[in-house]
């Protein structure tokens, strides 16, 4: 069963910043799908299991954002 959870981000203003914070959460082990939002400031993500928040943020930190 998988796990979804949603994830404030701040600094998004584009669409490239979602594409950007996208690819690097994608890239995390077990993540199955991806919705970015810069409007709404968050990121709802479909995992095989629940993920750590450090990774999370890691991830969105490398794409240039950060976890509200």
């Amino acid at each position: 069963m998988s796990d979804t959870s949603t994830w404030t981000i701040t600094g998004m203003t584009c669409g490239h910043c979602e594409a950007s914070v996208r690819e690097e959460i994608s890239e995390l082990p077990g993540v199955e799908s991806v919705e970015v939002s810069h409007t709404a400031g968050t990121a709802v993500v479909t995992s095989a299991a629940p993920l750590e928040r450090a990774a999370v943020a890691a991830a969105v930190e490398e794409a240039g954002y950060a976890l509200a």
